[in-house]
């Protein structure tokens, strides 16, 4: 199906910040309400089954979910690139056997990691030093994730493609809708039926099923380019392959993140469940963040992506500029807020002061720092969006994960302090941006 010539496009076409800030926001808010899944379940067993269940959905099971999605979702994103470009390109066929390919792939996958997952959680949460009492919960709260691992995959492969086209709208509605669910599940099953940590899981699945209806049902009925049919649904070899080509290094670039964050997770395990709970809980304020600059890195991805494949090389350019200044404004807003407010941020999850002396401490070590790591997702998206990917995964590999990896094993056994493990994230924040400065300002000079 042919796209609309009558439709202006916005990120083609006109003023950037605008057009820009409007997309956006409904992806800001659209991962608010989709971090709001985990973040209610945190709060919720945190306040009304104890410290020990707060551990077990934010600890080292968080951390595993994270590795997993994380891994799947850099995967898609080649996807999405290749989807921006068809679509700047005005090119329907090749970006409808992408769509197709894309969503084959996401079953596929989900298959592989539920069988995976079901078997492998005991001997991860060993493997990490999950505290004892936190062991059986943990593995519960983890093999039911993992069994509807597959409504998180399409969420989150048929959001990406409906923001590569410029529709940040729709799956921010639907999150609000699913999000609303999934509190009432978890009141529901939590509070009134005392699940525990499986009512958390179950309400989360529940929802994100609802979610991943919604996004197919929305491609279904598209009358633009990108519609979804059910008999078109299988894997173009083609199209797999450029997936596979940008999506894999970024998949290894999430994986390596989530890997560096499962050793500090074991060896903030080390330090006690009040620490375990403290960093669940300074994971969820945290993560207010990363959303927020994440959305951006994404904006900036979809405009440079189209854009690229429209060959206008002057609004990549300035889709860059405008997407670092406006990510380092909010970085240091919400540093300022995180720092004036932060013991009362944690009094959601917990009343123990032992824990929120633990989590003011994680927090101090990192928060000032927020503004360095705006220049890795900024610069990293905008090259994501040509299709360079491989000499960035390089960069964030050895600038981020590896230096970590390092730090743990080699630094913190001479200083074994919670602060000693805080401080590898400011340090490699600078190393990687001050990398991908460079690269990036050779790279832009060939976009002419």
């Amino acid at each position: 199906m042919k796209q609309n010539s009558q439709t202006t496009n916005q990120i083609t076409e006109g003023s950037i910040w605008k057009p820009l800030l409007l997309f956006f926001f409904p992806i800001v808010l659209g991962t608010l309400f989709q971090q709001l899944y985990n973040t209610v379940d945190a709060v919720v067993v945190g306040r009304f089954v104890g410290k020990e269940a707060l551990a077990a959905v934010g600890g080292s099971s968080g951390q595993i979910i994270n590795l997993v999605v994380g891994f799947f979702v850099g995967l898609s994103s080649g996807a999405s690139v290749i989807i921006s470009q068809f679509y700047g390109a005005k090119d329907a066929v090749n970006l409808n056997r992408t769509l197709h390919t894309a969503l084959a792939f996401s079953i596929i996958g989900s298959i592989v990691v539920t069988l995976a997952g079901l078997f492998a959680t005991p001997t991860l949460l060993r493997l990490m030093n999950t505290p004892e009492e936190l062991m059986a919960d943990s593995k519960l709260y983890l093999q039911i994730y993992f069994s509807g691992i597959l409504f998180i995959f399409i969420y989150n492969v048929g959001s990406a493609i409906l923001r590569a086209v410029g529709d940040s709208k729709r799956p921010l509605y639907y999150l609000i809708v699913c999000c609303v669910l999934n509190v009432v599940l978890d009141i529901a099953l939590i509070v009134l039926f005392g699940m525990g940590v499986a009512g958390a899981a179950i309400a989360t699945l529940a929802s994100q099923a609802v979610s991943s209806i919604l996004i197919l049902r929305r491609l279904a009925i598209s009358q633009e380019m990108y519609r979804f049919e059910f008999r078109q649904l299988r894997i173009y070899k083609k199209e797999l392959l450029r997936i596979l080509k940008i999506g894999l290094p970024a998949g290894f670039q999430s994986a390596m993140y989530a890997v560096t964050n499962i050793i500090i997770q074991a060896a903030l395990n080390s330090f006690g469940t009040d620490c375990v709970a403290a960093w669940a809980a300074f994971g969820k304020i945290d993560a207010l963040c990363w959303m927020i600059m994440g959305a951006m890195g994404i904006s900036v991805t979809t405009f440079v992506g189209q854009n690229y494949g429209a060959r206008k090389f002057d609004r990549m350019k300035k889709s860059v500029s405008i997407g670092l200044g406006f990510s380092l404004v909010f970085s240091v807003a919400i540093a300022a807020v995180f720092l004036v407010f932060g013991d009362r941020l944690f009094l959601l999850f917990t009343a123990e002061d032992s824990v929120i002396k633990i989590g003011m401490i994680m927090l101090r070590n990192m928060a000032p720092y927020y503004w360095m790591f705006v220049f890795v997702e900024i610069l990293s998206g905008a090259l994501r969006g040509t299709g360079d990917v491989l000499i960035p995964t390089i960069i964030t590999s050895l600038g981020v994960c590896v230096i970590r990896i390092l730090w743990i094993i080699f630094v913190l056994p001479m200083r074994n302090t919670v602060e000693t493990v805080m401080f590898t994230y400011p340090l490699t924040w600078s190393v990687t941006a001050l990398a991908f400065l460079i690269y990036y300002w050779k790279r832009q000079k060939r976009w002419i």
